[in-house]
């Protein structure tokens, strides 16, 4: 029998107290108890609630603590919200698939079970380890703790574990984000799991999210997208791939193909994040398509290997590739900027664009965003240069977008429509397209000043 002590909040402890009084015993189970062993940060904490009767009786008593969502009550969990946190308490259930969908079990809770019966369900091992609040015993039926000291993602039952085929993305997830190595096993499980029909049609909404949890929360994401090409999960995005064995120039990419590049291009993202979720998400998601476009664009022409156009192409392959994943519109078309221009600043640094081109990209994209993509695309190879971990081409375009306060926004237009209403004139769908000529040569650099921009102007309104 073993014995630690879980850090709790104290509402937690409280509340297990309380049933520990009336004799019925408080767990904490799955994710928190696993990340507690891993020495990671707990952020959400789960109970599951043994002898007691029903829903209703542990509905009863987290009443008298704090307020009570019973969103999931008719699948045996509660909602216990208590000082603007959230925390599931839960009855002990068996789950038992009825048919396809991830809706399609038969969810019975019996507040009788043992501790083992109730984690059979559990996908993984490491997420099958039970801590008992009031005598602070572990309970580890399947050897979890082994399997993290082991560093091992190993399912729990092979049977109940093909009942769920999203459990292929998560073991995929769990071994890039801990580090881990699958069992043989398991990987042969995910595998064959791949091939059933039900697979094909997983949500793509629970898809997504452990997408998101690979390229967030992963040091070397690539991990991830290696076991899933690995299991045959990948083939269920064809831009992705088709990136698989779509050679490049040995000069500029001696790593290998696309999906080599790919991979490490994606890990390099990892080590550039800013820890602003939503714009890492973005510009990981990026990283990934970057390239996609070079599966309909690669050329051979003796020993010369070429893909010119593929920035562009890339574009509609990343927005059918995204919207496999996720409808969240705004969220895609931010994304396409960065795979269309992610070549420019090479480009414009090999040219040495003048100040006229990068106010014009600054309309297009942003371009501290773009620099970010345009860092990790050029560190994810193996070239001496990429090696040496200096990317000139960054450095310089951030130092000229800074002089021209065109890093994270374009520059606002000197005149607007007001403006010219003030002078006089009067509103008319002309204003647009005088206004649209000033701002072009304001973006040239031939008007520089508000008062530039109303000298032009008179020579406009006079013509």
């Amino acid at each position: 029998m073993t014995h630690f002590a879980i850090s709790l909040p104290p509402i937690i402890k409280t509340i297990s107290d309380e049933l520990s009084k009336q004799n019925f015993k408080a767990i904490l189970v799955g994710g928190c108890v696993r990340d507690h062993f891993l020495d990671l940060p707990i952020k959400d904490y789960d109970v599951e609630v043994f002898g007691i009767e029903n829903i209703e009786n542990l509905e009863k008593i987290l009443c008298k603590f704090g307020k009570v969502n019973i969103v999931g009550k008719s699948f045996g969990i509660l909602k216990f919200v208590y000082g603007g946190h959230e925390y599931d308490f839960s009855l002990p259930r068996t789950e038992t698939k009825i048919s396809v969908g991830h809706k399609g079990f038969d969810v019975v809770c019996n507040g009788k079970m043992d501790f083992k019966s109730a984690a059979i369900r559990r996908d993984f091992t490491i997420n099958a380890i039970g801590y008992d609040m009031s005598s602070g015993e572990v309970l580890d039926p399947f050897n979890g703790l082994m399997d993290i000291k082991r560093k091992i993602v190993r399912c729990v039952s092979k049977d109940t574990f093909a009942e769920d085929p999203l459990r292929v993305y998560r073991a995929a997830g769990f071994c890039a984000r801990f580090g881990f190595e699958i069992d043989d096993d398991t990987l042969m499980s995910c595998t064959q799991m791949t091939k059933k029909d039900e697979f094909k049609y997983l949500p793509k909404e629970r898809i997504f999210v452990e997408f998101k949890k690979i390229l967030l929360k992963s040091p070397k994401p690539s991990v991830g997208f290696e076991l899933l090409r690995q299991m045959g999960a990948i083939k269920q995005f064809p831009e992705l791939n088709d990136i698989i064995n779509i050679p490049q120039s040995s000069i500029h990419h001696p790593e290998g193909d696309v999906w080599t590049h790919t991979m490490m291009v994606i890990d390099e993202m990892a080590k550039l994040k800013s820890g602003d979720e939503k714009q890492d998400l973005k510009l990981m998601f990026a990283a990934l398509c970057h390239d996609l476009g070079k599966a309909t664009h690669t050329r051979i022409d003796g020993e010369k290997i070429r893909a010119i156009g593929h920035e562009k192409a890339g574009v509609e392959l990343t927005k059918d590739f995204l919207y496999r994943l996720t409808n969240e519109h705004d969220f895609i078309r931010s994304i396409l900027p960065l795979v269309e221009y992610h070549l420019v600043p090479s480009i414009y640094y090999k040219n040495k664009a003048k100040d006229k081109r990068i106010r014009i990209l600054s309309t297009k994209v942003n371009i501290s965003e773009l620099l970010i993509l345009a860092r990790a695309d050029f560190l994810g190879r193996t070239t001496t240069k990429a090696m040496s971990g200096v990317y000139e081409a960054g450095d310089w375009m951030e130092k000229k977008a800074k002089e021209l306060g065109v890093l994270y926004a374009p520059p606002k237009c000197f005149l607007q429509g007001r403006d010219l209403i003030d002078l006089g004139l009067i509103p008319s769908p002309k204003f647009s397209e005088i206004l649209d000529i000033v701002y072009e040569k304001q973006l040239s650099g031939e008007i520089k000043s508000k008062e530039d921009a109303f000298v032009y102007l008179s020579k406009i309104i006079n013509s």
